[in-house]
């Protein structure tokens, strides 16, 4: 619930001001602006540092206010906030994220007290083919678009809560690389986070890596439950690794979603109140300009926050957000996200382990549609491998194992949705041998493979149009999934190798078989509807079955 002491300081931040009390009376000596750029590419952006001679301001972070506006030449401004990036106040920036070739203008406001010092300037976009921001499909609005080419994006996530707290960005750089090789296109990664506990994996942490990650400066930054922020006051080193992580994922077109919190953490700002705020609204204002995030309000939020906040706080960052970067929340185990149906969330992110899921999420689907709101699905922890050994929190065998956390994810898929997945942290962070992390960091090795399959998976899906398949279990037998653009494409997954009937409609269909486990097809004679049976799979293992209309749709 939102404070009622801080009704006010809402109302200036609703109203896109960023408040500064109490306010410096003195002036700094000289203030300069220095343009990063004449010319970038649509999705990158122009950087305006700001550089501030004998600077005055108590706290840089609240007493000085940097603002701007941008525009392509005959189009409407648009609203942009800068950051403090030193303790002392000498060094300001701020971003601006151009989306479509063209001139731009822009103008910068610095403000400390009664003093203001005002920028105008100019630069250029040229179109570098960058696939831009991730947005939800208008069109299919179950599934994501990128909106700088108009592909659409398969996504295809995995969780790595601690990457950022490895000290060395080469490690975090690999981590990207790597996981972009596996054709993971999304990281969900923690901006606040500290936990004690490990769920009984092999993490330690030491010189090399922490759990303690710090957006505040800290009076100690290695306590977990009593670190000692000062939340008027940002930890600029670690924002800066941010900056270079967001920068390098950025070139191979990896989207982070910048979580803000965590129930784990137990030490957070008033919910609602200034200093929550001020962090969410320095964090748009620092990270917003990079084309490849995503915002998620915290993870296992039910746990820690409310409806209300959610409806109060979620609408504040997507007015802050020039950009309008996707917004989700991720609930804590099965329970809904927070303000589903409201405009600012823009999918969901559920929690959801029980198995089968594919049920489940054709559910979701049906749920959402009756609200009358139709957004993406996605369910973003429902297996980490190894986490649970023998499946002892639901009594079935190896239920977490890195095949069965693969079928998973084609129920999933099955029923139009998407899904985020972790590997296992088993080969250890901080103890032998130390080339793991998996779910908790991001990071891997060669003998972790289970993200081989769900490679080929996306390799399946990115052959044909999924985003027109709809889920219809009803047009294939024994209990196979269907999803089918009818009368055009049917796709048949079976959890064990068998014959399946298909009520296809009238026509003609090339046919296939495809493996999931290595991604390899094999030729099926043609198929003939109305209803039509094929031969035996190859073996008894998952198997897809992939029909395509010759000669085009009924």
């Amino acid at each position: 619930m939102i404070p009622n002491n801080v009704t006010k300081w809402l109302a200036y931040a609703t109203a896109g001001v960023l408040v500064c009390l109490p306010a410096a009376h003195g002036a700094p000596r000289e203030i300069t602006f220095s343009q990063s750029a004449e010319a970038v590419e649509a999705y990158d952006f122009v950087e305006v540092a700001i550089t501030v001679d004998a600077p005055d301001a108590p706290n840089p972070f609240t007493n000085v206010v940097v603002s701007g506006q941008f525009s392509r030449a005959g189009e409407p401004e648009i609203t942009v906030d800068g950051f403090c990036d030193s303790p002392d106040g000498t060094m300001f920036r701020i971003r601006f994220m151009p989306s479509l070739p063209g001139d731009y203008s822009y103008s910068i406001t610095f403000q400390q007290g009664e003093f203001r010092k005002e920028r105008r300037g100019t630069f250029r976009a040229v179109n570098g083919n960058r696939r831009g921001i991730v947005r939800v499909d208008p069109a299919y609005p179950f599934h994501f678009i990128w909106e700088g080419t108009g592909e659409h994006y398969f996504y295809n996530g995995t969780t790595a809560f601690f990457m950022m707290g490895f000290r060395d960005d080469a490690v975090i750089d690999g981590i990207v690389d790597r996981l972009s090789r596996l054709k993971v296109n999304r990281i969900r990664a923690m901006l606040a986070a500290r936990t004690s506990q490990f769920w009984g994996e092999p993490i330690v942490p030491g010189a090399d890596f922490q759990i303690c990650l710090n957006p505040w400066i800290a009076e100690r930054p290695l306590n977990v439950t009593n670190p000692g922020f000062d939340y008027a006051r940002f930890n600029l080193p670690y924002w800066q690794k941010w900056d270079r992580m967001m920068r390098y994922a950025w070139a191979r077109d990896m989207i982070l979603s910048v979580v803000l919190d965590w129930n784990d953490s137990k030490v957070h700002p008033a919910s609602g109140g200034p200093d929550e705020l001020r962090y969410f609204r320095y964090a748009v204002a620092r990270l917003g300009a990079y084309s490849n995030l995503n915002w998620d309000l915290g993870d296992d939020i039910t746990a820690y926050h409310d409806d209300a906040w959610a409806h109060q706080v979620g609408p504040l960052i997507k007015k802050w957000d020039p950009y309008r970067h996707l917004i989700t929340d991720h609930p804590n185990s099965d329970r809904e996200p927070l303000d589903r149906v409201s405009d600012w969330m823009d999918f969901t992110s559920f929690q959801e382990w029980r198995r089968p899921l594919h049920g489940w999420m054709v559910a979701q689907r049906q749920n959402q549609a009756k609200l009358g709101r139709v957004i993406p699905q996605t369910d973003e922890e429902y297996g980490y491998e190894d986490h649970y050994p023998n499946g002892s929190s639901y009594g079935f065998p190896d239920l977490h194992n890195a095949d069965n956390n693969r079928r998973a994810a084609w129920q999933i898929a099955m029923a139009g949705a998407y899904q985020s997945t972790g590997e296992t942290a088993k080969r250890g962070t901080g103890v032998w041998p130390d080339t793991g992390g998996g779910w908790i960091n991001g990071r891997g090795d060669d003998t972790m493979v289970m993200l081989n399959g769900y490679a080929h998976m996306v390799d399946f899906f990115t052959s044909f149009e999924w985003w027109k398949a709809e889920p219809h279990d009803e047009l294939a037998d024994g209990g196979a999934y269907c999803l089918a653009e009818p009368g055009r494409v049917y796709v048949v997954y079976m959890p064990y190798g068998r014959r399946v009937t298909v009520n296809l409609g009238p026509g003609r269909y090339q046919a296939e078989w495809f493996n999931p486990r290595n991604g390899q097809r094999t030729p099926h004679s043609a198929a003939e509807g109305p209803k039509w049976t094929s031969s035996a799979a190859p073996d008894s293992g998952d198997w897809v079955l992939f029909l395509r209309r010759i000669g085009g749709a009924q």
